[in-house]
């Protein structure tokens, strides 16, 4: 007998946060086209917080009627129509102030982790495009999950396409559940970056702007970024082993160039099924938000896919090595993922800051999770320690290490 599935609430209050950037904006996008199809959801947006864009969150508060917002670092002058939450616990006291169904956790690194485990304690249900919150705190963000009855849905274009072939055997299946059983392999896709036919010595010039120009995603800098070294696909395999539970042996990537292929789910049965889409972060928002429903999307009736494109290529893990680290983080567990999210943020911001060149990001990876002693994580505040542990060491070995003359590199 097929499973019931739960009906969202109506109208669905959604909190964003980090509502001014790339996957944010695209939230509210989401959110408009929903509001506007005959006989469609009723979506109303209740609360906002961004770190910086000051005038950006505020012009979005007023188009969208919203009364109370939250800003990290806030301007100087604040607007006296909008109740304003400022300073760096923002985003957890909006999630605490504000009722809602459903928090976007779609702030860029670290900084998403305390509000989405504030929010998660309170009960309310999760659209996580956040990934560093898992990779740095599964071992405590879904035990959480599971005591609270929290869903984790996932918009990662790679988890969210997982998360369909898993309802595929499944129905009501939403983590954070363990996967259903009978899965041999699940395999995540990436298009390969800017600089996926290039050779070591290329890729060793490569310049910001050059690993910033990425072939088929448009996204925020630090993403564009972890894509170019491959880190970003690291990353959403650590993700994967959390939110569906499945171990390093059970996990793997694969190039696929024109990023229309998301996953693949080889079954014990010798079946693969795979999830295909055009690359627009706007179609897994859609399935967070309309869980357990489909409905019609924004911008896509230009016809069937060309299945023709659709290839696939080996990660030649010589030049792109992230994926061998993952697979070491994965195993190691404790503060592991913790570590490696730490020293990726700081050597991507010293590579921008052209300190460092971009294969210096995975040679710092590998040497903090030779050298930082892995350590259990049972509480935030371990998190947070283990975080500050490996950017102290990151900064002080790009301190001693970097090139002087990159700064002088067109």
């Amino acid at each position: 007998m097929a499973a019931t599935l739960p009906s969202p609430p109506d109208p669905l209050r959604v909190l964003i946060l980090g509502s001014t950037g790339s996957i944010g904006t695209q939230t509210i996008e989401v959110v408009d086209h929903l509001n506007a199809l005959e006989g469609g959801p009723r979506i109303e947006i209740v609360g906002l917080c961004a770190h910086s864009s000051g005038d950006r969150l505020f012009a979005q508060a007023r188009r969208l009627g919203v009364e109370r917002v939250g800003l990290v670092r806030p301007p100087s002058a604040c607007p006296a129509d909008l109740d304003l939450i400022a300073g760096d616990d923002a985003c957890v006291r909006l999630v605490e102030r504000i009722p809602c169904d459903l928090v976007v956790g779609a702030m860029v690194g670290i900084a998403g982790l305390a509000p989405v485990l504030r929010a998660i304690e309170l009960g309310r249900d999760i659209a996580l495009a956040n990934k560093e919150t898992l990779v740095a705190a599964g071992s405590i963000v879904m035990p959480a999950a599971r005591a609270r009855g929290v869903r984790l849905l996932p918009i990662d274009s790679e988890h969210a396409g997982a998360w369909q072939l898993l309802r595929s055997l499944d129905s009501s299946y939403v983590p954070p559940a363990p996967a259903p059983e009978g899965i041999r392999r699940l395999t995540l896709t990436a298009s390969g970056g800017p600089f996926r036919t290039a050779c070591v010595d290329r890729i060793a010039r490569a310049t910001p702007d050059e690993a910033l120009s990425h072939p088929t995603w448009a996204m925020g800098t630090k993403n564009t970024l972890d894509s170019a070294t491959l880190v970003n696909k690291a990353l959403e395999l650590i993700e994967a082993h959390w939110l569906f539970e499945l171990d390093s042996e059970r996990l793997d990537a694969v190039i696929q160039p024109t990023s229309m292929v998301h996953a693949l789910l080889a079954l014990d049965d010798g079946t693969v099924l795979a999830q295909i889409s055009p690359p627009d972060m706007r179609l897994p928002i859609q399935q967070a938000l309309t869980w357990p429903a489909r409905l019609p999307a924004a911008g896509h009736d230009d016809g069937p896919i060309d299945l023709a494109s659709l290839r696939f290529e080996a990660i030649d893990e010589h030049r792109f090595p992230a994926i061998t680290l993952a697979r070491r983080v994965m195993r190691a567990g404790g503060s592991a993922g913790c570590v490696f999210n730490a020293i990726n943020e700081v050597a991507g911001r010293a590579f921008l800051d052209r300190r460092i060149p971009l294969p210096r990001i995975c040679e710092l990876l590998g040497e903090g999770l030779d050298e930082i002693p892995v350590r259990p994580i049972e509480s935030l505040e371990d998190v947070m320690r283990a975080d500050g542990e490996a950017r102290a060491w990151a900064c002080e070995r790009i301190e001693r290490t970097a090139a002087p003359d990159l700064a002088r590199r067109p």
